[in-house]
C-alpha cells in the first residue's frame, strides 16, 4: 500500500513559529513549531487515512507492514524515524547513545522504576539514534568535536580570563577531562566564566573564527550561566547550505542552532543533555557515551546515483536517505521494506501497485515493506527514506 499520513507536530520552546507553517502553506498560529514527526514511533506515530497510527498497524502484524525481511532483522520495530525539524533557537547540547548503550540505560531505568514519561528519565526506548539532518536553508549548527590544535588557536586568540586551566588541559590532549570538568561545575562557578568570554568576544579585533564568535556571543547572552556555553568552545561551527547534511552516529556531541531541515535517525527518542536547556541534565551519563575523537569533515554531501536521484552515503544500518530532484517525467526507486516518502519542495506524486498519493510541500506518505519498487512523477524535490 501506499497512503498519506497525517503527522504530529510537536511544540518545543525551540522551534520556530513560522519556518513548518510557510513550508506547509497554512496560517502560522503564533506558537513555536519544532518538529513534524513521520514513522511509528509510541510516542507520536503517524496517523493512517482509516485512523489507526502507524505504531498500532505495526504492532498487530510486523510482516505484513515491514516485510519479513525487515520484520525479522528490526524485531518487529519499524526502523527509522522521519522529522521536518524548524530551530528559530538553539536546541540542547546532546549525544545519544549506542545500540549496547540504549538497551543497558533502559533496563537500568526501567529496575529503577522511573516512569517512561519522567522528566528525569534518561532512556525513553531500547534503541540507539544514529541520524541525519539535511538542510532546507541555511542551517547552522554545533557538531563533533573540532580537531585540539584549532579549539587551541581560538582560545589562544580570544584569551579568556580564567580559561588558563582548560586551555592547558587541551594543550596536553585531555578532551575528556576538559569537557567532564566545565560540564559538571555548577551555575555560580560557570557565570563568570561566560561573562569572560563573553567580554573577549566583545573586545577581540580580529578577523579569525567569525562563525564561532558569532555563536557563542549569543549562547553568551542567552545562557549566562549555562556549562553549554563552554562546550560549544570545543564542538565544529558549520553553516549548511541546501541539501548538506551532517551525520551523526552515537556518541557525537551536537547542538541544532537555527535554520530548517529534514532528519532522519534509527526509531529512537533517546537524548542525553549537557546544556542550552531546562530539560533534565545528567553530564555522567551523557560522558558515558560520547565519543571523543574529533570530527574533522562533519559536512556531508550527497552523491549522484541516477538522473535526478542523490543518495546521503552514512553507512547506517537503521535507514537509507535518497533526494528526489524532479524538473518533470518520473524516477522509480527500486527497494524493499517500508518507506516514507517526504515532499520539500513543489508536488509529487507517490504511485505504487495500486494507488497514489499527491504530495505537496511538508505532506509525506507511507509505503509498505511489500509494496515494491515505487515511483515518483511531478514537479519538485522529495526525501525517500527506506530501511536500509
Amino acid at each position: 500500500m501506499v497512503v498519506p499520513l497525517q503527522n504530529t507536530i510537536r511544540d518545543y520552546a525551540w522551534g520556530s513559529p513560522t519556518a513548518l507553517p510557510e513550508l506547509l502553506g497554512v496560517q502560522p498560529t503564533g506558537e513555536p513549531q519544532a518538529e513534524m514527526w513521520m514513522g511509528a514511533h509510541e510516542s507520536a506515530p503517524s496517523v493512517l487515512p482509516n485512523g489507526d497510527t502507524l505504531y498500532d498497524v505495526v504492532s498487530a502484524d510486523p510482516a505484513a507492514v515491514l516485510g519479513a525481511e525487515t520484520a525479522e532483522r528490526f524485531d518487529g520495530r519499524f526502523p527509522f524515524l522521519a522529522k521536518l525539524l524548524a530551530a528559530a533557537q538553539p536546541l540542547s547540547i546532546q549525544a545519544h547513545p549506542s545500540r549496547d548503550q540504549a538497551i543497558d540505560g533502559y533496563a537500568r531505568d526501567e529496575a529503577d522504576g522511573i516512569p517512561r514519561d519522567a522528566a528525569d528519565r534518561n532512556y525513553k526506548d531500547a534503541w540507539p539514534k544514529p541520524e541525519i539532518l539535511i538542510a532546507l536553508e541555511p542551517f547552522d549548527a554545533l557538531v563533533g568535536f573540532r580537531p585540539l590544535e584549532s579549539t587551541v588557536a581560538l582560545l589562544d586568540a580570544l584569551g579568556p580570563a580564567g580559561f588558563g586551566d582548560l586551555t592547558d588541559l587541551l594543550r596536553n590532549g585531555k578532551l575528556r577531562e576538559a569537557f567532564t570538568d566545565f560540564m559538571s561545575r555548577d551555575r555560580d562557578a560557570i557565570r563568570p566564566l561566560v561573562a569572560a568570554l563573553g567580554f573577549a568576544i566583545d573586545t577581540y579585533t580580529g578577523d579569525a573564527f567569525a562563525l564561532e564568535r558569532e555563536t557563542i556571543s549569543r549562547l553568551c547572552a542567552d545562557f549566562p550561566d549555562d556549562p553549554g556555553v563552554l562546550a560549544a568552545l570545543l564542538l565544529n561551527r558549520v553553516r549548511l547550505q541546501r541539501f548538506d547534511a551532517v551525520y551523526l552516529p552515537a556518541g557525537n556531541v551536537h547542538a541544532y542552532l537555527r535554520g530548517l531541515g529534514f532528519e532522519v535517525m534509527a526509531n529512537s527518542d533517546n537524548v542525553l543533555r549537557g546544556g542550552l536547556t531546562s530539560k533534565h541534565v545528567d553530564v555522567p551519563e551523557l560522558a558515558s557515551v560520547v565519543d571523543f575523537s574529533p570530527l574533522v569533515d562533519p559536512v556531508l554531501t550527497a552523491t549522484t546515483v541516477g538522473d535526478g536521484v542523490a543518495t546521503y552515503e552514512t553507512g547506517c544500518e537503521y535507514f537509507a536517505v535518497h533526494r528526489v530532484d524532479l524538473a518533470s517525467g518520473e524516477r522509480t526507486l527500486d527497494g524493499a521494506g517500508p518507506r516514507i516518502v517526504c515532499c520539500v519542495d513543489g508536488t509529487v506524486d507517490a504511485v505504487g501497485k495500486e494507488s497514489a498519493v499527491k504530495l505537496s510541500a511538508g505532506q509525506s506518505a507511507f509505503a509498505s515493506g511489500t509494496e515494491g519498487p515505487c515511483t515518483l512523477r511531478g514537479s519538485g524535490t522529495a526525501f525517500v527514506v527506506s530501511a536500509r
